[in-house]
């Protein structure tokens, strides 16, 4: 009896020995089939300048956005007076989050098929839309989108490089629309992304490249800006020439200028001097007060 117990054990050990050699299959998931994230760019925890409100129409959660109609667009001029367009997304902070992207080692572009990752959404603490590219270098053997949360790439025992790139990427409801971009021919698209394992959608301008400060922070640029109400500002709106949608808004710097940030630093000149407010020089020439605010307006045109 002792014999047979005894082969009989080892039959179980070697049994289990076996099983456990077999190396576990790693799959990747279908960002096109994945869960949706629930996004709210206008709620009073995400929004700042642009909070829904019972008459102001702004959109519901997950409602698909219209970017290149107002409030969400404005026309206003460069540094020389010639016009410009740029979205309006908002009050951002210069602190950027982290995106992560993937790369196996030595090589130059991302990995293929593998979608970003990024750890918020807005209305989550930290949310940017601008982010700070971390470099994760994978095996060759690495199986795109099996990492499709922060908390499994910072798990994974993979090299995570911090790099001094920022992107600038609104996170917007699917279905979302933004046709205008800086680069001709370039369309902005869609771009799908992984959040918690559930599938986000986000913009990007094909703007100029923007880098980190020596404090690892968001540059900014200055605009001038000039509202319907002074007492009001924002809530009241952009003062327009009559009957057109033409801002005197100033923008200091324009993508293909160095020092371009598409997070700018407003600066508020009194309506009554919006006549004489044609160029930045004129813009300057005025008393401006700084509005204590960040927003995110990439120029698209």
């Amino acid at each position: 009896m002792k014999k047979v117990l005894s082969i009989f054990a080892v039959t179980l050990v070697f049994a289990a020995c076996k099983k456990d050699s077999t190396p576990a299959v790693v799959t990747g998931k279908d960002i096109n089939t994945a869960t949706k994230a629930s996004i709210d760019r206008f709620s009073a925890i995400a929004g700042h300048l642009m909070v829904r409100t019972a008459s102001n129409g702004l959109p519901a959660a997950n409602a698909a956005v219209n970017f290149d109609v107002a409030p969400f667009i404005t026309q206003g001029l460069d540094r020389t007076g010639a016009v410009v367009k740029y979205y309006n997304f908002d009050v951002h902070p210069t602190q950027p989050d982290d995106i992560y992207v993937f790369f196996k080692s030595g090589a130059t572009t991302p990995v293929s098929g593998q979608n970003n990752v990024i750890p918020t959404i807005p209305g989550d603490t930290g949310y940017n839309d601008f982010w700070l590219v971390n470099k994760v270098t994978v095996p060759d053997n690495y199986v795109a989108n099996s990492l499709t949360s922060e908390a499994e790439v910072l798990a994974s025992g993979y090299t995570v490089t911090k790099t001094g790139s920022i992107v600038n990427c609104p996170v917007v409801p699917y279905g979302s629309v933004a046709a205008k971009s800086f680069t001709a021919g370039t369309s902005s698209a869609l771009i799908y992304c992984w959040y918690k394992s559930m599938a986000v959608a986000y913009f990007n301008f094909g703007e100029a490249e923007i880098n980190t400060t020596a404090s690892g922070m968001v540059p900014l640029s200055t605009i001038y800006v000039m509202f319907n109400d002074n007492a009001a500002g924002p809530s009241s709106g952009f003062k327009v020439e009559t009957g057109t949608m033409q801002a005197h808004n100033v923008l200091a710097t324009i993508p293909t200028d160095a020092g371009y940030s598409s997070l700018w630093d407003v600066n508020v000149i009194d309506n009554a001097n919006f006549a004489g407010v044609t160029n930045l020089a004129t813009a300057t020439s005025f008393p401006s007060t700084p509005a204590g605010a960040t927003v995110n307006c990439p120029v698209v045109k």
